[in-house]
């Protein structure tokens, strides 16, 4: 029942870098986004994904929070939904999904036919369109890094939204296209091992772990729920 709330209710409401940009929260986000751009200073980082351990972490409502935060600053974000087996993005940003993601990579759209306009500005997404039957392999195609070259001539960061890494192999697919990968996790959810197994599966993909984001921690007076580490 709880998640069945999260996904009905807190989705547009939750987006709490864009309805509330002066809150504790907002500049937690702010800070998470300082600290990408600290962690990847010897090159510019043009893609990320993020990700999580598990499902119900956080995970898609904190890309979608941080694709705000780096539109907020100037830059032009494509934010991508990559996770073509449980879609959020179009939900959370109110945009259509008649065509997306897995349009483009079975050759079906262009890549301009598959760009939504969002209400924040310097902010596009791709939904996930169709939900395939086969995510992984479309995924691991030629034409995802093809789509992925043509965001870099358009766009100053490319974000992507990824199933957990521990439920499928999506994940390690796209931290291996991506330049860097963030994990999600949640403060008395995730489970040790499962963060530990996360983290050890993104290496082996040959992806570069940024950090990590602790989710949904409560500090007592206080209204910081979200902070950085590594």
């Amino acid at each position: 029942m709880r998640k069945k709330r999260k996904l009905s209710k807190a989705n547009v409401r939750t987006l709490i870098a864009q309805i509330n940009p002066r809150s504790p929260i907002s500049e937690q986000y702010r800070t998470i986004r300082t600290n990408l751009q600290f962690a990847s200073v010897d090159s510019d980082l043009r893609s990320m994904m993020v990700t999580s351990a598990g499902p119900a972490e956080g995970k898609s409502l904190t890309t979608a929070n941080l694709a705000i935060v780096f539109a907020q600053q100037g830059k032009n974000v494509l934010l991508v939904d990559a996770d073509l087996r449980k879609p959020t993005i179009h939900y959370t940003f109110r945009v259509q999904n008649t065509a997306g993601l897995s349009n483009y990579l079975i050759g079906d759209k262009h890549f301009d036919e598959v760009i939504n306009p969002t209400s924040v500005d310097n902010l596009d997404a791709i939904t996930c369109g169709p939900i395939p039957p086969n995510p992984s392999e479309l995924l691991g195609s030629s034409s995802m890094q093809r789509m992925l070259d043509e965001a870099y001539t358009r766009y100053d960061v490319v974000i992507f939204d990824t199933p957990p890494v521990l439920a499928v192999t999506d994940a390690q697919i796209m931290a291996n296209l991506s330049d860097g990968a963030l994990l999600v996790v949640r403060s008395k959810e995730t489970e040790i091992e499962g963060a530990r197994r996360a983290k050890e599966l993104l290496e082996q993909s040959n992806g570069k772990l940024l950090g990590t984001v602790l989710n949904d921690v409560e500090r007592k007076n206080k209204n910081y729920y979200y902070y950085y580490g590594t």
